[in-house]
């Protein structure tokens, strides 16, 4: 792992790090982040209930939120980042937080859709198939921490509408 703003030095990230910014308070969702296991998956999971809330909103309402919240997230991870010395820090969980949201959000309704949108958005976002892996890798600051959570969020709507127009959601 390299770190973000190449000192090879790490701050320690905790309770008292994610209070002292409010990029970090935002970037760590609240302290989800700084779950023990499994982080991205804590922070994805608090996207649930938000995509359902935009989910209920009118399309227009629900794509400017997920928009301005990218904006933010990049924004708010970039800085964090920056502060903990690696470039994505595992409890900077934003990432997974708002494009699980944006997944549950543009999906069909129905608790099979969020079960489906969320499984594959995991697999995505922890597998990296190409080219999320080569933006994981290569697009830097907040604006690579949260693309590559987007296009895997992308590939998990497409993932869900297709087993939709099947039939088997």
């Amino acid at each position: 792992m390299s770190t973000a703003d190449g000192s090879g030095v790490l701050a320690p990230v905790d309770a008292a790090f994610m209070v002292s910014h409010p990029a970090s308070l935002l970037a760590l969702v609240g302290g989800a982040g700084l779950f023990p296991y499994g982080p991205g998956t804590l922070g994805a999971l608090v996207g649930i209930p938000l995509g359902l809330a935009l989910q209920a909103a009118p399309a227009a309402v629900a794509i400017a939120v997920i928009a301005a919240a990218f904006a933010i997230g990049v924004w708010a991870c970039g800085v964090t980042a920056v502060r903990s010395g690696l470039h994505d820090h595992p409890a900077i969980v934003f990432d997974e937080t708002w494009a699980m949201a944006a997944v549950v959000a543009f999906s069909p309704p129905g608790l099979r859709a969020v079960i489906v949108g969320f499984v594959a958005f995991r697999l995505f976002d922890i597998l990296k198939p190409w080219p999320i892996g080569h933006i994981d890798e290569n697009v830097a600051e907040g604006f690579g921490i949260m693309l590559d959570d987007a296009v895997a969020g992308v590939f998990a709507l497409a993932l869900v509408f297709g087993l939709s127009r099947l039939g088997w959601l």
